[in-house]
This record gives structure tokens, sequence and C-alpha cells, in this order.
């Protein structure tokens, strides 16, 4: 009876508080001291129930996660509010996705307890490893969701990120999982010189990393920059998300863009406008607000819109998100359609099955859109630019954006946050942005509506924003080059070579003590 007292009003209560709480280091809080000392409560739990059974340490695991996650993503339910056919899957929502999720670090305790683990530094590598390659699975599983890694809580520390142009947002989520852990030395039965040594070789590591960081931001002006023959404009309109279900005029939001934007014909720019920005319409529609367009923008003038296309193949009509670039008569230049869609939100998995309950993608519109089949750079010859296209949830895939694109000149990432709600998501989609333009030394320039806009240096250093809260334009007449990284090189490839030398490192400290 004491036993189960014990469980259900401490353990338990006290595994979910951690996992809560550690969701303050994420963004906007960026409290990262909580990690020195939730992480280290969390893994002595475990080393002291470590004679349990594999199930009740598999729920130790999965009840962190789930405080973690249900404090974290709760925003996800606010995509659901919009449409009365959703509203019932709010509660569902909040409660399944990070039960669900949760089972990633369940499954890290449980495959800890296949080891000889306890209190000592190898059983830390250990965990480390294992719970790095767990969050690696969950980044790739079921189309893969690798949102609020542990390494995004140094998402505001700009001089230790620099890192990741070497390792890369994985392998420094190992480094980071191992690093939080270090502090349960306190309690380790080692050799005082012992723990110093360990301490002190951490304390040089973050201090080299930092030096290593600021050099490399203030060696930022050293880069060559490209001056465009055309000023580039960000767009961020702020136009309520409700537009798409209350059948708010096209005409009205077109207009209230235009007014937005002051375009001036001889001043011939490139406009950059957010995923989805017209309600109710395709590309094929826009072509009724031709004369509109041809008006308020100049002859020489290029718009990248995001919106829907349709195209017709093997007699089935495919409906695409996609990106747009028109001249000012609408002209198609170039369109890229979606490659990597949010299950539920832009397509429904079993699609045929569900709609037997009269389900359907969040997103506006019955039908679920199709998957593009490659995303390729888009050049303007005669400006001398070529950008690689992504949409929203694209961004969040470390190592899979580029490809083999080369000599890019900057990433254009275009978002509809309206789906966040004012919620701490919008915080967190953004500093994905941040990381990969460090990790692929490449500038992007993000137009979000009801989100962050900016444009971002190939350092991962803001050089503009405009907050959700606002709306506005963002010109930029100059841009970094491109710097070639070793993690743009190398790709996810370096997460396994860091696996390599944990792997090795544990065997070594093990080999030393047999001798």
């Amino acid at each position: 009876m004491t036993n189960i007292l014990y469980y259900k009003k401490i353990i338990v209560p006290l595994i979910i508080f951690l996992g809560a709480i550690t969701s303050f280091s994420l963004p906007p809080y960026n409290f990262t001291l909580i990690n020195f000392i939730t992480f280290p409560i969390f893994f002595l739990i475990i080393v002291i129930h470590k004679d349990s059974s594999k199930k009740f340490l598999f729920l130790i695991g999965w009840l962190f996660g789930f405080g973690y996650f249900i404090s974290n993503l709760y925003w996800i339910s606010y995509s659901l509010t919009h449409d009365e056919i959703f509203k019932f899957l709010i509660p569902f929502s909040i409660m399944f996705i990070p039960l669900f999720l949760a089972i990633f670090y369940g499954l890290s305790v449980l495959v800890l307890s296949f080891f000889n683990f306890g209190r000592n530094f190898q059983s830390i590598l250990i965990f480390s490893l294992i719970f790095s390659i767990m969050e690696f699975l969950r980044g790739h599983v079921l189309s893969g969701f690798p949102w609020n890694l542990i390494v995004y809580s140094l998402s505001d520390k700009i001089n230790h990120l620099q890192v990741l142009s070497l390792t890369g947002t994985y392998s420094l989520n190992l480094l980071c999982i191992t690093i939080f852990f270090i502090p349960c030395l306190i309690f380790y039965k080692k050799k005082i010189i012992h723990k110093v040594f360990i301490l002190l070789t951490l304390l040089v590591l973050i201090f080299a990393n930092n030096f290593f960081g600021s050099y490399r931001i203030n060696n930022l002006e050293k880069i060559t920059q490209k001056y465009s023959e055309m000023k580039i404009k960000i767009v961020s309109p702020r136009i309520e998300i409700n537009r798409f279900f209350n059948n708010s005029s096209t005409e009205h939001t077109i207009n209230e863009i235009i007014t937005l934007t002051n375009s001036d014909e001889n001043k011939p720019s490139i406009y950059i406008f957010p995923e989805g920005i017209f309600p109710d319409i395709n590309l094929d529609d826009l072509i009724m607000f031709k004369k509109i367009i041809k008006k308020n923008f100049g002859k020489k003038d290029v718009l990248i819109i995001g919106l829907n296309t349709n195209n017709q193949i093997s007699s089935q009509n495919k409906i695409y998100n996609s990106l747009v670039v028109v001249d000012n008569e609408l002209n198609i230049l170039h369109v890229y359609n979606k490659n990597k869609l949010v299950p539920f939100g832009e397509f429904l998995p079993f699609e045929n099955f569900f709609r037997n309950f009269g389900l359907k993608k969040v997103s506006f519109g019955y039908e679920s859109f199709s998957r593009g089949e490659k995303r390729e750079p888009i050049y303007f010859d005669n400006l001398k630019i070529k950008f690689l296209p992504t949409i929203c949830y694209e961004m969040i895939y470390s190592g899979k954006i580029k490809g083999n694109s080369k000599d890019l000149d900057f990433f254009i990432n275009i978002s509809e946050d309206g789906w966040f709600g004012n919620s701490i998501g919008i915080h967190q989609h953004f500093v994905h942005s941040i990381f990969r333009s460090i990790e692929e030394g490449t500038s992007i320039m993000r137009s979000a509506n009801n989100g962050i806009s900016a444009f971002i240096s190939p350092f991962g250093k803001i050089i503009k924003q405009i907050k959700s809260t606002k709306k506005g334009v963002i010109e930029i007449k100059s841009y970094y080059s491109n710097v070639e990284t070793i993690f743009s090189r190398e790709g996810n490839k370096i997460f396994f070579y860091f696996l390599l030398i944990y792997i090795s490192l544990i065997f070594l400290i093990k080999t030393r003590k047999k001798k």
C-alpha cells in the first residue's frame, strides 16, 4: 500500500512535472539552465529504480515525455478551432499527440534498462546516445516530427549555435543531452579528482565553443555582399486566418496587401508574399484580378506568392500547395509544389477511411494536397539570383532541405503561422530557420502571415524582422554570399560519426575499468 501511494502521489506527478518545466528551456522562454536541474533529477530517478520492471522503467520515460510535450505542443489544438467539424477533436489533440511522442522517451529508458547502468559517467554517455537516437527517429518515423528537440533550448545563444555549421542539429542535440546530464556526477561515487577533471573539460569545451562562435560572427562583415539590381521586399500582411472560413473578399485582401507594399514602378522590386495569402482561390482564379495587379505593380516587378495550384494527371485533378513566381501580368515564371506535407493539416492519411466519418484535412478545402515531386532552385537569369523555395513546415527538417543544390544565394521560406494562434508555436517554428541558416551557411528570407517575418544571415543572425503582432515590409538591398559549411557538404552523416565516437568512448571506459 505504501509503495502504491509513493508512486501515485510522488513519483508519477514529479516525473510529469520535470518534463513540463523542461519546456521552459525552449523558445520563447529559453531558460536553458532548467535543463541542468531537470535532466539530472530525471536520470537519478531512473537509476534509483533500475531494478524495477522494464514496464515501469518505460513508464518513467513516457511520463517525462508526456509532461514535456503536453506543455509545449498544446498550441496544435488552435488549428482545430476554425472549423466546427474539428472542435470535438481538440481534447484528443491536446492529449494524444503528446502521449504518442512520449513513446520515444519511454523507449529511451526501456533500451537503457538492457545495459548495466548506474551512477557513473559511462551510463551518462550510454543514455545520451540512446536518447539522441530516439530523437533522430522521432524526426524521421511516419514522415517525422523533429519539433522541440532539446537543442532548441539554445536558440537564443547565437554564439553557441555556430558549431551547427560543423555538427548539424542532431549531433549538437546529442552533445547538449550529455552536457545537461553532467551535474549527476555530483552524486556519483567517484574520486573528487575525476569529477573535477570532467567538469573542467566540460567548461573548457563550452568556453571554446563560445569563442569559436564569437569569432565566426565577428567575421560576418568579411563575407562578400551581393547587391541586387532590384530591391527584395518581404511582405508580412497579418491577415487573420479566419479569412479562409468566413468567405472573405479576395479583392479586399489584394487591395489591403497593395496598400501595404506601396509599389513604385520606378523602383522595381521582388515581392515575397506568405503562404496561402489569398483565400479560396487558386492560381487559375487569380487571373480574375489581373487588372488590379497590373495597375499596382510595375512591368519589372516580380511577385512570389503562396497559392494553390491544380494539375490534371491521368484524369485525376491534383491540388498542390505551391510557391508561384509571376510578373505583374500574372504570367507564370516558376512554380514550386511543396514536397513535405503536414499530416492531417495538408493531407489526410487513410483518406478514404476517414471520409466515411466526415473528416478532411484541417486546412481550407476538402481534398488533400498532393506531394510535389522535387525541390529545385529557382534562377532569375536577368538578375543573376538563385534561390531555393521552401514552404512552411519544410524548414524544420535538418539536412533535408538543400539536397544537391549548389551556388545558392538564399532560401525563401513562406509560411502561414495563423494556425498556431497567438502561442509559443510561432516562436518554435521561427527558430528552425535560424538553425537551418547556420547549418547550410545560407541567408533566409522568411515571409510569414501571422508569424515572424525576417531576413536572416548565413550565421543565423537576424538582420531585420517583423514580429507576429505587426504588419509591414522588410526591404533588402543586399545579402551575404553563401558560406559553404562542413554540414552543408556532409549532412546528417555527421550525426552517425558522432554516434561512432560515443560508442568508441563507452567501450574505452569499459575496457579501462576491467584493467
